[in-house]
């Protein structure tokens, strides 16, 4: 009786904690649906009210949006590409034991985890490199991540060593055994950093404000931002069409349409984030 009362206790708070989780995101797509009226009125809870789909057209007749969501997946896609070219072959190597200098290389990855670099300097170097201006800036200062690479670390070390002694005596290469049989072999750890810095770089904001000021090449995170901080008159080059709408509809179906990609992807990466989490986070 005891175990079960406490176990229904269990399963009302766990409920009461993902309803308040969902209900912004839940309140926020209802909004983005709902007529002006009934957005001034109060009248939007958890369902739309007078359904209608005017914002998301405004937008999507508008342009500006839709391309800064073009630039983040650009970011996204092209940016975890060039982490995990960065990483997995940082990650292997330092878990080797017989790398000369891995202390010494460890300890200059972890110390760059413990202290970060400053803004100005940061921006100096880019400015000095001519990296402003460009995705580049968004990409260089976090090539490497020094969590990702601990975790993946973690992972190689714990591959069993008979399998790369076994590859050696067969007369392979550093280079075939890493693409040929580690990388095979890694599929799991590989989704989970992949997720890491997808997510990461989708939801980037810091480094875009500070390093890029043409607004061609604003992410949607930025503009977002300014979308949710100004007129929505001043940003909308559909001013006429806008102006039949309330601004926080317009607000909430922009939040929608930037946060709904990575809510659809994640569920199918999912199993391999929890598993590769796990494996590089435990040494078997």
């Amino acid at each position: 009786m005891v175990n079960r009362l406490g176990r229904t206790s269990l399963y009302v708070f766990l409920a009461v904690c993902g309803f308040m989780t969902v209900f912004p995101i839940l309140n926020i797509l209802a909004v983005s649906f709902s007529s002006s009226r009934a957005i001034i009125s109060g009248e939007v809870s958890l369902w739309p009210v007078e359904f209608n789909a005017q914002a998301y057209v405004q937008l999507i007749r508008d342009g500006q949006l839709l391309a800064a969501l073009k630039n983040t997946v650009i970011i996204t896609a092209a940016g975890t590409a060039l982490h995990m070219l960065a990483t997995t072959p940082a990650a292997y190597t330092l878990s080797k034991k017989r790398l000369r200098g891995r202390a010494f290389f460890t300890f200059v990855v972890l110390f760059s985890m413990l202290f970060g670099t400053g803004l100005i300097p940061l921006f100096l170097l880019m400015k000095q490199l001519q990296l402003l201006d460009s995705y580049w800036a968004i990409w260089l200062p976090g090539l490497v991540s020094a969590y990702n690479l601990f975790v993946m670390k973690s992972f190689f070390e714990g591959m069993p060593a008979e399998l790369e002694e076994s590859a050696t005596i067969d007369g392979a290469t550093d280079l075939s055994i890493f693409f040929r049989l580690t990388l095979p072999l890694s599929k799991p750890i590989l989704a989970a950093i992949s997720l890491f810095y997808a997510v990461a770089l989708w939801n980037t904001y810091s480094n875009a404000l500070y390093f890029i000021t043409d607004s061609r090449l604003l992410p949607v995170t930025v503009k977002l931002y300014q979308m949710l901080q100004m007129p929505i008159d001043s940003l909308l080059s559909g001013a006429e069409g806008a102006s039949y709408i309330q601004p926080e509809g317009l607000k909430a179906a922009a939040i929608i349409l930037t946060v709904a990609p990575i809510l659809l992807v994640y569920p199918f990466l999912q199993k391999h984030f929890v598993k590769g989490v796990l494996l590089g986070s435990v040494k078997g």
